[in-house]
């Protein structure tokens, strides 16, 4: 800022609402403290910087800023007199960073009352020490509350992503169990059905060639494609009919095994081929054994693949064994969130990935970007009441990473929707919602991610879209300023 100092004028000062109740004594201290001075246009601080001064404008245009990603977005523009801004926070001495939380620039000629930090912080302290303790009781206990609610928030989400894991998990394991327990009846069905064929006028030669046919069999289950409903039905009703037609009896019991394995009326035929008449249907028993073991064996290594697969995601979600500021790739959070949520989501929305692979991974604290996924798709849910299209999107626009979230529910309002992102602002009925998730989510991505978040609603089509920055500061530093 290219500055000049300026004598000041105690009755200036009481002009200002600031000061207008202070004595003359008072005044006296604070212009003998203070400094007045003309700046010309451009930047007074920038956000950040250790914040040295506290200053009041006499007269002049100001405009504040707040950085997200590599740009400046205007916060306020005012040439009202007696605003101040900088070190006002000085008061709470090194219990807080004393750091600008905001950049400040002028566009006019202007002048301003200079009040050093620490000046500031101890007239304060001298002339209105109860004030200074409920200025500092209402700081950290709002910080304290703030914390605790995000906690609770926090704690809200877990117990509803632990019941749709619960269940998630039940499925998969239930089938694995139904599936081990039929797979031993099926075992010990083909131990007898072997023992059968042992016992009979079987050659060598003929032994071999079943083997060779119940290995086919299992290289045609590998391959087996999935038929349609009218399709199964004719190739099962063409198998029963084969079995009954060589005298084995049940072919309808046998026949919808054969089918889903991929197995035809020319495998049967080689089957026939291989033994005697007289222990083909002990033959084709022990084949359908195999059949069944194997298709079993296959349910089998899906659901535990399954649950592996939740519990996966259920660790990318938690970030619980890994850093909390790390550099990620946003799809691998995206999909974990949409996999720990699909109990919740449902079976009548319809998720749509739109993502471009080709962005880069980004510098983030990925536990609590999962964080506002949750809260942004359990909106979203909500608002198409169980039921309609979610997308979810992702992009690049102006050096920043986009991740959208649309959905077909009605719309925000028009009337409401500046005020959204509000603590405790909540449209749901009572004891649904906490008017909280997106307070939170617009906190993490603001002011520890330095992106943005923001809403375009219409009826059918609503978006949330999150703006992230391709690379980031010093973690540390970050915390520091917050």
């Amino acid at each position: 800022m290219t500055a000049s100092t300026l004598p000041c004028d105690p009755e200036e000062l009481r002009s200002l609402f600031l000061f207008e109740h202070l004595t003359p004594e008072q005044l006296g201290r604070l212009c003998g403290s203070g400094r007045i001075e003309a700046a010309e246009p451009g930047p007074v601080y920038a956000e950040g910087d250790p914040a040295t001064c506290f200053y009041v404008l006499l007269e002049g245009t100001v405009v504040t800023s707040r950085r997200v990603g590599a740009d400046d977005i205007e916060v306020t523009r005012t040439s009202q007199r007696g605003v101040y801004a900088g070190a006002f926070q000085a008061y709470l001495g090194d219990q807080v960073p004393q750091l600008y939380t905001n950049s400040m620039r002028v566009t006019e000629p202007s002048r301003f009352f200079v009040l050093a930090a620490d000046e500031f912080a101890q007239i304060m302290r001298d002339w209105f020490p109860m004030a200074v303790h409920l200025l500092e009781g209402l700081f950290f206990g709002n910080r304290t509350f703030q914390q605790v609610v995000s906690q609770r928030e926090r704690l809200l989400a877990l117990g509803s992503l632990s019941a749709g894991l619960t269940h998630e998990l039940n499925n998969p394991a239930a089938a694995a169990l139904r599936a081990t327990s039929a797979l031993r009846d099926r075992v010990a069905g083909m131990r007898h059905k072997l023992k059968v064929l042992a016992g009979g006028r079987l050659r060598q030669a003929d032994l071999d060639t079943l083997i060779g046919v119940q290995e086919r069999a299992v290289e045609r289950i590998a391959k087996a494609q999935e038929l349609s409903p009218m399709e199964t039905a004719d190739q099962e009703d063409a198998i029963a009919d084969w079995l009954d037609g060589h005298g084995i009896a049940g072919g309808w019991d046998l026949a919808p095994a054969f089918v889903q394995a991929g197995l035809d009326e020319e495998w049967l035929e080689q089957v026939a081929a291989a033994v005697e008449d007289e222990l083909l249907e002990s033959a084709v028993r022990w084949l359908n054994y195999t059949v069944e073991t194997e298709l079993l064996m296959n349910e089998i290594e899906d659901s535990t693949s399954r649950v592996s697969g939740l519990v996966n995601a259920a660790r990318q979600y938690s970030q619980l064994d890994r850093a909390p500021f790390q550099v990620v790739d946003i799809h691998e959070l995206l999909d974990s969130t949409l996999q720990m949520l699909a109990g919740k989501i449902g079976s009548e929305v319809r998720v749509i990935k739109e993502f471009d692979h080709t962005l880069p991974r980004i510098p983030a604290y990925p536990g609590e970007l999962n964080q506002v996924w949750t809260n942004l798709i359990d909106n979203a849910v909500s608002a198409m009441d169980g039921a309609g299209t979610l997308t979810v999107r992702t992009s690049r626009d102006h050096g920043r990473l986009v991740v959208d979230f649309q959905d077909t529910g009605p719309g925000v309002p028009a009337e409401i929707r500046q005020r959204i992102f509000e603590p405790f602002f909540t449209t749901k009925p009572v004891g649904q919602g906490t008017g909280l998730g997106l307070d939170i989510s617009w906190r993490i991505v603001v002011n520890k991610h330095h992106g943005d978040l923001d809403v375009e609603s219409q009826p059918g089509n609503t978006r949330f879209r999150v703006r992230l920055p391709l690379t980031a500061s010093n973690p540390d530093a970050e915390e520091a300023a917050e």
